[in-house]
């Protein structure tokens, strides 16, 4: 019997809590609590690939970056990503390897660093819109934007921060790669905060990106390579709501690919909270998988098994 495969794209809240210090026991005690419903789905016998996501961790390198400057030599975002992606996919790795030694289950886990393809004329490129890093006075930032090349932006009324591109992946260079482990039963943690954007320059050779990608729809991507039955998007809420947060919300279960594409473009899901979830999943659908479950954590494999959150299914 051919065993499923399904890619679980872990949320921020997995690893990082809002209104916890952000240290790394913290984070591993977090990790160790996201993964019930992982081994839950590896002992109901599914491939997986698992993602997550890297905002908080990759804010914190940056910051590291601006106090140590002049005293050790400054990183590019891209390393930056690789490093986190490391990481904490070191954290995801460990963590589950100890539960399934627990739990009593053979599975190997490995954490495979991701580069993610984009086109160099993504016009995204051109127009950075991706938040990143501290916030800084409107004064400091003419100086950086001056000094560095930044582009910055006032977010909100909180101050002015970094803007980066945030192009489409269009691939993962290691595709093959982890194809081949999850075919063979190994879980394989992937494209980690989005995976580290890289474009072919016109030698032909693979080049790093000041970039950030989306990791939902970096998952959209890995889940088509690796032809998987089922994307799981875990976030903060076990469903998906029209008119959220008003007196005539309603929860959305099973809806079809249709359907969903038309709230999208009735402007249900704004682009700042679950517009590019949706997106994703759409994406992912266009592309040729069947389901795309969007719920909470704790639902991870009544969702990705049909039984609960946001079903999003193919016409």
């Amino acid at each position: 019997m051919k065993m499923k495969t399904a890619v679980i794209a872990l949320g921020g809240n997995a690893i990082t809590q809002p209104g916890q210090e952000d240290t790394i026991a913290r984070q591993f005690a977090n990790t160790r609590r996201s993964l019930d419903g992982i081994v839950e789905l590896v002992d109901e016998g599914y491939n997986l690939v698992v993602t997550h996501g890297n905002g908080p961790q990759v804010g914190n390198a940056l910051l590291r970056c601006e106090l140590s400057r002049g005293m050790a030599p400054d990183l590019p975002l891209g390393v930056l990503v690789a490093d986190t992606e490391g990481g904490m996919g070191y954290m995801i790795e460990q963590s589950l390897q100890n539960r399934l030694k627990k739990e009593g289950i053979e599975r190997a886990v490995v954490t495979i660093i991701t580069q993610m393809l984009v086109d160099k004329n993504d016009p995204a490129i051109s127009n950075p819109t991706k938040f990143i890093g501290q916030f800084y006075s409107e004064e400091e930032a003419h100086i950086f934007m001056e000094s560095r090349g930044w582009h910055m932006k006032q977010d909100v009324d909180r101050g002015w921060r970094r803007v980066v591109a945030s192009p489409k992946p269009i691939a993962s260079l290691q595709s093959e790669t982890i194809k081949t482990l999850v075919q063979n039963g190994t879980i394989v943690v992937a494209g980690g905060g989005g995976g580290i954007p890289v474009y072919v320059d016109n030698h032909g050779n693979y080049e790093g990106l000041d970039a950030v990608i989306d990791k939902d729809f970096a998952s959209a991507v890995l889940a088509k390579e690796v032809n998987a039955d089922v994307l799981a998007i875990l976030t903060a809420v076990d469903n998906v709501a029209l008119n959220f947060g008003t007196p005539e919300e309603k929860i959305l279960e099973q809806v079809s690919f249709k359907e969903m594409k038309k709230h999208l473009h009735d402007g249900q899901f704004p682009s700042g909270s679950m517009g590019p979830k949706i997106k994703a999943a759409l994406k992912f659908i266009e592309d040729g998988g069947k389901m795309v479950v969007i719920t909470s954590l704790q639902n991870a494999k009544s969702g990705v098994m049909g039984q609960c959150g946001t079903r999003i299914i193919a016409d």
